[in-house]
């Protein structure tokens, strides 16, 4: 009798840490409320909330519906090396070292754009470069805005060499 007792008595203090164990390894899925889930949230690959009003950016980017600044960037010689070395760790496997469309990538059958005979200007570079194409990642993740400034500096640069 004294054995039937002690088996019910840690069966009665047993049960809810089995319980509970069962809860924590998440093998019965419970909801639980918290605030978090009540207010809105934005994942990373959403578009970016819009820019407040009469803010300052800290420097010129492509803002939805209000345009794209000049090149605030002057051509200078650090400009220039920058968007040398950006252009190619970025954009040289697919447009070529000079920049006309002559990359490893087109002999795989990607048709990449021809940047010495390009008709854009900075600005419309500068969206190109940011948004990217079907057939063009979008940049704004991997270069700064200070960064893709410097590199259609350099693009500019090699037009210029090649007499555009």
């Amino acid at each position: 009798m004294k054995g039937l007792r002690l088996f019910v008595i840690l069966t009665l203090l047993g049960a809810p840490l089995v319980v509970g164990l069962l809860f924590t390894y998440e093998i019965i899925k419970v909801d639980w409320i918290s605030m978090m889930e009540n207010q809105p949230s934005y994942r990373p690959m959403e578009d970016p909330l819009p820019v407040p009003e009469d803010s300052v950016p800290y420097m010129a980017a492509y803002v939805k519906y209000v345009g794209v600044p000049e090149n605030p960037v002057p051509a200078d010689e650090v400009s220039l090396q920058r968007g040398k070395v950006l252009y190619d760790i970025h954009c040289a496997v697919c447009h070529g070292p000079q920049g006309q469309g002559d990359g490893v990538m087109a002999d795989y059958g990607l048709q990449p754009a021809n940047l010495v005979t390009s008709a854009l200007d900075d600005r419309g570079m500068f969206v190109f470069i940011s948004n990217g194409t079907p057939n063009m990642p979008p940049m704004r993740e991997s270069l700064t805005i200070r960064d893709r400034w410097d590199v259609i500096n350099y693009i500019r640069s090699l037009q210029a060499q090649a007499g555009q």
